[in-house]
């Protein structure tokens, strides 16, 4: 018996029936219309079930994958499997660019924007604010297409956890390709971080803040070449970083991206890692929670009296900035936010032992989890936090009235 598919972890073993890998859209859309359970698996980089189902678990991979750039308009329609890593190239050669990236550019475009990915930045939100249009595969297997501006539940669609159907493309909203200069600034003492946290996190156009807690954090600010220097108050107390770094200490800094402000390309320099090479560490668990940003300095603190506790499972925490955006179901919508992330060792007894701490400690904030990572939070309470989840009910049942992109996450969010 063929062994079962698994996350990218390898925490989750999936309890599909079948892993299908359709090659033409006709192939695909009968597996959707005839099945009676259908999920989509994308670069398999989610911690929890959110990706798993009982019936048919499809990969998009062996479909045509277009990437049609229309420059008058400047934007891009590319199908749902393709990665960033093969999006970027492409525009960069049209003059083109993302506003912002995830960490890593191994993602899936869809699986990314259906569960809230984002970068970092105080102009930047989550991925999904840039997608127009969505093109997606309904339980019937005909197409619907849903556009910003003309579809009043298109703030619902983009970020929908794959279960209104398949997202088979997207078109997003570019803009003019730009550089990108990326230093490391070390040395960043408590309890100077958390008393002007937005303010660090502000600095450049891109900036993220690793710590374990306890120690000195790192800075990693990412400045777009002719944009204004950082203010030097903001990082008083820091050095600069004496050769290339990872933001987990010990591991291989080739596979991280180039830093010590050499100019380069925004696709090379807004992730922290290099396509082709392992993101992070590979061997891990990882959890993230969203705050208001005018409660990010209390959240820090409270995790920092945590750091004894976290250290013994803790790899590195992440902290960064997403700005509010509309979308429904978004760890940010209407409010701008500050994500705690945390990368953990692959122990998932003992890491299940400390989220629920974390998350009490968090719990005076409005924390919103990640969807596609894990959490011990109830449903109900993270439902509490969104003002949209019921218009987002009523758009499930009218996507998918026969239930056929549900699974057990679903169904506990959004319970029948």
């Amino acid at each position: 018996m063929a062994a079962k598919p698994t996350n990218w972890a390898g925490n989750v073993e999936f309890a599909a029936r079948a892993l299908r890998r359709p090659t033409t859209f006709e192939e695909f859309r009968e597996i959707v219309a005839t099945g009676d359970r259908v999920r989509v698996l994308g670069s398999g980089h989610s911690f929890n079930r959110i990706a798993d189902t009982t019936g048919d678990l499809v990969v998009l991979d062996g479909l045509p994958r277009a990437v049609e750039v229309d420059s008058a308009n400047g934007t891009v329609r590319v199908g749902a499997a393709t990665r960033f890593a093969e999006l970027c190239p492409v525009l960069r050669r049209h003059g083109l660019a993302l506003p912002n990236l995830p960490s890593t550019p191994h993602f899936t475009l869809a699986g990314a924007y259906a569960t809230g990915t984002h970068g970092s930045g105080h102009t930047g939100g989550t991925l999904a604010a840039a997608v127009r249009s969505v093109e997606l595969v309904t339980a019937d297997g005909e197409t619907v297409t849903v556009s910003r501006g003309t579809d009043d539940h298109f703030e619902g669609t983009v970020v929908s956890l794959g279960s209104l159907g398949v997202v088979t493309a997207l078109t997003l909203e570019t803009c003019p390709t730009f550089e990108v200069e990326q230093y490391v600034h070390e040395g960043l003492a408590w309890p100077a971080f958390p008393e002007d946290l937005t303010g660090v996190l502000g600095v450049a156009y891109s900036v993220s803040v690793f710590t374990d807690w306890s120690g000195p954090a790192r800075v990693w600010v990412k400045r777009r070449v002719g944009d204004p220097p950082p203010d030097p108050t903001l990082l008083s107390g820091t050095r600069p970083a004496d050769g290339p770094r990872h933001p987990i200490e010990g591991m291989p800094t080739a596979n991280a991206t180039e830093q010590s402000g050499v100019p380069g390309p925004w696709d090379e320099r807004l992730p922290h890692f290099r396509a082709g090479f392992v993101p992070s560490v590979g061997d891990e668990l990882q959890s993230e929670y969203f705050v208001p940003a005018e409660r990010a300095a209390e959240a820090a603190a409270a995790l920092v009296e945590l750091g004894p506790l976290l250290a013994p499972v803790l790899r590195v925490s992440e902290v960064r900035t997403v700005a509010a955006d509309p979308h429904w179901l978004s760890p940010a919508h209407g409010r701008d936010s500050v994500a705690f992330h945390f990368t953990w060792t692959s122990d998932a007894r003992a890491v299940a032992g400390v989220l629920p701490r974390v998350e009490a400690a968090l719990a005076p904030f409005d924390v919103r989890p990640h969807w596609g990572k894990l959490s011990s939070i109830a449903p109900e309470a993270t439902s509490a936090s969104y003002e949209r989840l019921e218009d987002f009910r009523a758009l499930l049942e009218r996507f998918d009235p026969k239930g056929t992109f549900r699974n057990e996450l679903i169904d506990r969010y959004f319970p029948r």
